[in-house]
C-alpha cells in the first residue's frame, strides 16, 4: 500500500517536514538556492518517501492522485516536481508563495477545499489539478536551512549520506 499525503493546519505536526532534494537527472549542491523553474523532488522525513503523482484518479475528489512513494529516496519519474514561482524573482525564497507543477503530467500540487472522514479524520486531501488557482499556492513555513557545500550530492549517490551527516548539517522545508 502507498502512503497517502494530507494537508494539516498544524505546522508543527511531524509528518509536515519534506527535505527538498536534487531533480533524479543531475546533481544538487547541498544549500544552494533553488532557481525557478528548477525541477526537484520531495522527501517525506518521517516515512523516507517521496512526493509522488500520476496519471489516476484520488479517491475522495478524483483529482490526480498524490501519494508517498519509493524506498529510502528511490523513487522514478512521477516523483519530478517543477518549482514555479510567483514573483518575479529568479530563485525560490521563503518568503514567496510557489507552486510545484508534477513535471509528468503538467498539473498542480493541490489542496482540496475539503475535509474528509477519511484517510485521516479532519486533514484535507492533497491531489493535483490541471488549472493554476489559490489552493495550489505553496509557502515554507518552518525548516532548517543551510549554507551552500562546494561538495555536490549526486542523484545518484548513497541516499543514506544524510543520515551520515551532522543533525544540523542540511535539512527539511516544510510546505
Amino acid at each position: 500500500m502507498v502512503p497517502s499525503v494530507t494537508g494539516t493546519p498544524n505546522a508543527d505536526d511531524v509528518n509536515s517536514y519534506w527535505q527538498v532534494r536534487g531533480d533524479i537527472r543531475s546533481d544538487c549542491e547541498r544549500g544552494a538556492p533553488i532557481k525557478c523553474d528548477s525541477v526537484i523532488r520531495l522527501y517525506h522525513v518521517t516515512t523516507h518517501r517521496n512526493l509522488h503523482s500520476h496519471n489516476y484518479p484520488s479517491p475522495l475528489s478524483n483529482n490526480q492522485e498524490v501519494s508517498a512513494y519509493g524506498e529510502e529516496g528511490v523513487g522514478d519519474e512521477g516523483d519530478r516536481w517543477k518549482v514555479v514561482c510567483t514573483t518575479k524573482n529568479d530563485y525560490w525564497l521563503r518568503k514567496d508563495p510557489i507552486r510545484l507543477q508534477h513535471v509528468v503530467t503538467g498539473k498542480y500540487l493541490h489542496l482540496t477545499g475539503d475535509t474528509y472522514g477519511r484517510p485521516i479524520h479532519g486533514q484535507k486531501e492533497i491531489s493535483c489539478y490541471a488549472y493554476a488557482n489559490s489552493q495550489n499556492l505553496w509557502k515554507v513555513d518552518a525548516g532548517v536551512y543551510v549554507r551552500q557545500s562546494s561538495e555536490p550530492l549526486s542523484s545518484t549517490r548513497d541516499e543514506n549520506y544524510n543520515a551520515q551527516s551532522s543533525k544540523n548539517d542540511h535539512f527539511d522545508d516544510e510546505l
